[in-house]
């Protein structure tokens, strides 16, 4: 085994996955992701971008390639050192928001501090702080029941971004927002990870989204690609994206 360069913080050689019912994740994929980068993986639906960033994450066991967190080989840890790992260094953000609905706000975004450690004061003044960054910091004390759905994703967003991790995974945290809630939510994102040298791996499928990140990855059918032709889907103004080039 070959550990990654030291200004990359993930590094994957030869993924390969096969999904339980026998279809292909990925085929023979290699990335590497430098430290505070931004760094997009696009493709249409179903080219494996998830299935990449549970592999990078360690949400999926990795059988057959490698992957590195810094100088720990992910892909030989067991399931206890996987989760500990995803709960001291790694974030994920979902398409939904998945808060806790027994709890508020403030008490959604230090719940990963205080399962770290964190006492309850300062893990509430440190949630406070980034759901002001975030620009929710007056629904702190609501339930996400009472929130709409772009204030509960930049719940989740400052659930995140709260612990600080050393690496942040965003599969497709905007796809259920509208077009102008899409591009607040992800510049809010972007800009608060560059601004505390968070690395972030970003799945998506729309271009202006990949536009955002400082360097695009492109998936086809699980392998990567130079051009990805899109299908045409149009938003709420009746545009469609076609292709992305690199």
């Amino acid at each position: 085994m070959e550990a990654p360069p030291d200004n990359d913080v993930l590094w994957a050689r030869s993924l390969h996955f096969t999904h339980p019912d026998g279809s292909p994740g990925l085929a023979g994929v290699s990335i590497a992701v430098r430290e505070g980068e931004i760094l997009a993986v696009s493709g249409p639906r179903g080219s494996g971008k998830t299935t990449l960033l549970r592999c990078l994450s360690g949400l999926e066991p990795v059988r057959e390639g490698e992957v590195w967190f810094n100088s720990t080989p992910v892909h030989t840890l067991g399931p206890a050192h996987r989760e500990r790992l995803r709960r001291d260094r790694f974030c994920w953000i979902g398409p939904e928001p998945g808060l806790v609905p027994e709890l508020n706000a403030w008490e959604n975004t230090a719940l990963p501090l205080m399962l770290r450690g964190t006492s309850r004061r300062r893990a509430k003044t440190t949630a406070l702080e980034w759901l002001e960054r975030l620009d929710i910091g007056e629904a702190a004390r609501k339930r996400p029941h009472r929130l709409r759905q772009s204030e509960r994703q930049r719940v989740s967003i400052a659930r995140a971004l709260a612990p600080a991790p050393t690496v942040l995974f965003a599969d497709e945290p905007t796809a259920p927002l509208h077009r102008a809630d899409r591009g607040h939510v992800l510049r809010t994102l972007t800009s608060a990870a560059r601004s505390h040298g968070i690395t972030v791996v970003l799945a998506t499928h729309d271009p202006e989204t990949a536009a955002l990140a400082d360097r695009t990855v492109n998936l086809l059918d699980g392998r990567p690609v130079r051009t990805v032709h899109l299908p045409e889907i149009p938003d709420a103004e009746g545009r469609a994206a076609c292709s992305i080039s690199v």
